[in-house]
């Protein structure tokens, strides 16, 4: 069975896992879920990667293995300095249902995706070169804020994002594309489907675990993305020299849930889908497609199409990063 890295292989003539550079970054949030993941892909990309986290590592000194440590909220001149001569922010911080703040998030976390998207951008006005230019800003957005919308769904589909997350995010977007006008700055939304290994079903599994179904036998279908996969896109981005303020961030094609678990071995139930469950989210990723094609480094160390997602394939890749859970142990 062809696996994910040998698919992409298949189209490049033999894919390098870690980018050779990296234009200098700002990766704030970088100690949540995504970020640990780019902490793995990118460790051997010899560039200037600046990680930043509110906390210090455990037995990590001050400025260890790159991490800044700081409060984008609470400290905006740390923030500035740290994005002081980076030529892109990507702002991964932010409360996410099921992570460390827990299922539910009150109103007070939720507001901040806004206020962190905003200091991110007031980080990059701060540190403004006349020659250089700005820092361009890359917002971590999520396929929720397309809610109950129906596919396959573009960057310009109207947004209506029905849970607080959603609602949250699509709030970001607005006040940042807003701010961004306001200060003349460059910034794009990526708007990220799932992501195998950290969503609420190869990640969330746990025994007893279940399925909504519909009635046409079908578990919910969603747009995913491979954790290495996501790391490859996001290290494209941020090389690109031109960027749209849009992005969504998958793969092509739907995923049933109920395939992802059963090509990960993990035993799950069915129960009948509730007329509120939404059956399919899928996100038209033409425009990301175009824009990977386009880059010249794509000849090279790069897809010039991302692979179609398959459940075999997206299991590989969280199995690589030791994100599934053992069912053993259980």
């Amino acid at each position: 069975m062809q696996t994910a890295s040998t698919a992409w292989a298949t189209v490049t003539g033999g894919l390098m896992r870690f980018p050779p550079t990296l234009r200098p970054t700002l990766i704030l949030g970088a100690s949540g879920r995504i970020g640990g993941i780019l902490r793995h892909q990118w460790a051997s990309a010899g560039a200037d990667l600046r990680w930043q986290r509110r906390a210090r590592p455990e037995g990590a000194e001050a400025g260890a293995q790159g991490w800044h440590v700081f409060d984008p909220l609470a400290d905006p001149d740390a923030l500035a300095e740290a994005a002081r001569g980076a030529a892109a922010i990507l702002c991964l911080a932010g409360p996410v249902p099921g992570g460390a703040a827990g299922r539910e998030l009150s109103a007070r976390q939720l507001v901040q995706h806004r206020d962190l998207a905003l200091a991110a951008l007031e980080a990059a006005a701060h540190v403004r070169d006349a020659g250089a230019g700005a820092p361009r800003v890359l917002l971590a957005s999520s396929a929720a804020v397309y809610g109950t919308a129906s596919g396959p769904l573009q960057e310009d589909t109207p947004l209506a994002p029905v849970a607080p997350y959603g609602l949250a995010k699509a709030e970001m977007e607005q006040a940042a594309r807003a701010r961004a006008a306001e200060l003349g700055l460059g910034v794009t939304l990526l708007r990220i489907g799932n992501i195998a290994g950290i969503d609420a079903i190869l990640g969330g599994w746990q025994p007893g675990f279940c399925l909504d179904q519909f009635a046409d036998g079908q578990t919910p279908r969603r747009s995913y993305i491979g954790p290495r996969t996501l790391a490859d896109v996001l290290a494209t981005l941020i090389r690109c020299p031109d960027l749209p303020q849009v992005l969504n961030i998958a793969q092509p094609g739907l995923v049933a849930m109920g395939d992802l678990l059963q090509a990960a071995g993990l035993e799950f139930a069915r129960r009948p889908a509730p007329a509120q469950a939404i059956a399919e989210v899928q996100l038209d990723v033409t425009r990301l497609i175009g824009l990977l094609a386009a880059q010249p480094a794509c000849a090279a160390d790069l897809p010039a199409c991302l692979p179609v997602a398959t459940a075999a394939d997206l299991v590989a890749e969280a199995r690589v990063l030791d994100l599934l859970p053992d069912s053993r142990s259980r």
